[in-house]
């Protein structure tokens, strides 16, 4: 007996897996949802870059007329006149001291993170909390907490001042980005020392520190170039020393840098002293750019190294 055509309607259609894919009205509304953040996202990126380039330009268009050999290479000469010498040399040394303070105990603090510390270990959770608090802490903070523990009992600001407030600042991110190196390193190099029967210690020692070594430098390079450019901490520890003289003790008196001969040539009202700053500005600008690209070279090497 054959089927009435009511019957055959009221079957319901079996799917066909063969079929082709026809966009429902929720898929539609969600690619063109998924479009538009595209395109958000990608002019975000765009303003961020344009932004940049405006602010490179803006320096380098006002403080290109000052730079030369001499500007670099000799010390300032009263308010507006000389070059940056003694500033370059003192910034040099003031993050050179910071980065003997801070590189060790960042590096030391992301392998008791990743290496040590459990998934569940408080004390780790804390740490983790203390880094991300000092990180987003206000560098005029460090600053007042520095004057009050080390220039107030003192009674005199000092390089030394300032080198602890910026290892203060460069340690979180030390740490941060040691941990995060320490954690692409594959787990089977750890399994295979296991295996052998190695001390946790010379684990560490002998093949995760080699092999993440690329990485903990890309961090403390970044680090270094995040506290060259610090303003606030200097202003409030390093404040006081003799601009047109070279320092290279950071102990018992302050130390001149790049930052705050911007600041204080800025400050001054004659042409020469902004020029000079502006100028000062590019050789700081250049500077970080330079630390910065490196530390992208440098990781990309540390990536290829592990395979990630």
């Amino acid at each position: 007996m054959s089927d009435s055509p009511g019957d055959m309607l009221a079957e319901p259609m079996l799917f066909d897996p063969t079929a082709p894919l026809t966009a429902s009205g929720n898929l539609r509304r969600r690619a063109v949802l998924s479009d538009l953040i595209g395109i958000g996202a990608r002019a975000a990126a765009l303003v961020a870059v344009a932004m940049l380039a405006i602010v490179v330009y803006g320096v380098v268009s006002r403080g290109a007329s000052v730079l030369s050999f001499s500007f670099i290479t000799t010390n300032p000469v009263g308010l507006a006149g000389g070059g940056i010498a003694n500033a370059l040399i003192g910034t040099f040394v003031l993050v050179a001291a910071a980065a003997i303070i801070a590189v060790p105990i960042g590096v030391l603090t992301g392998l008791y993170l990743t290496e040590f510390a459990g998934a569940r270990s408080r004390s780790g959770r804390a740490l983790k909390l203390a880094l991300d608090l000092m990180q987003g802490l206000p560098t005029i903070v460090v600053g007042l907490f520095v004057y009050g523990l080390i220039v107030i009992p003192e009674r005199k600001a000092s390089g030394f001042a300032g080198a602890i407030a910026l290892s203060i600042i460069m340690l979180p991110l030390v740490a941060r980005a040691s941990q995060e190196v320490l954690l692409l390193v594959p787990g089977s190099l750890r399994e295979a020392a296991d295996a052998l029967g190695v001390d946790r210690w010379r684990t560490v020692l002998t093949v995760i520190l080699p092999v993440a070594t690329g990485g903990i430098a890309t961090g403390a390079i970044l680090a270094t170039a995040r506290a060259a450019g610090e303003t606030a901490p200097l202003l409030i520890c390093d404040g006081i020393f003799n601009p047109n003289s070279t320092q290279l003790m950071i102990f018992g008196h302050g130390v001149p840098n790049i930052p705050l001969l911007i600041f204080t040539s800025s400050e001054v009202s004659i042409s020469g002293g902004f020029a000079r700053a502006w100028g000062a500005a590019i050789v700081l600008l250049g500077a970080i750019l330079i630390a910065n690209v490196g530390a992208r070279v440098l990781l990309a090497r540390s990536r290829a190294k592990m395979g990630v």
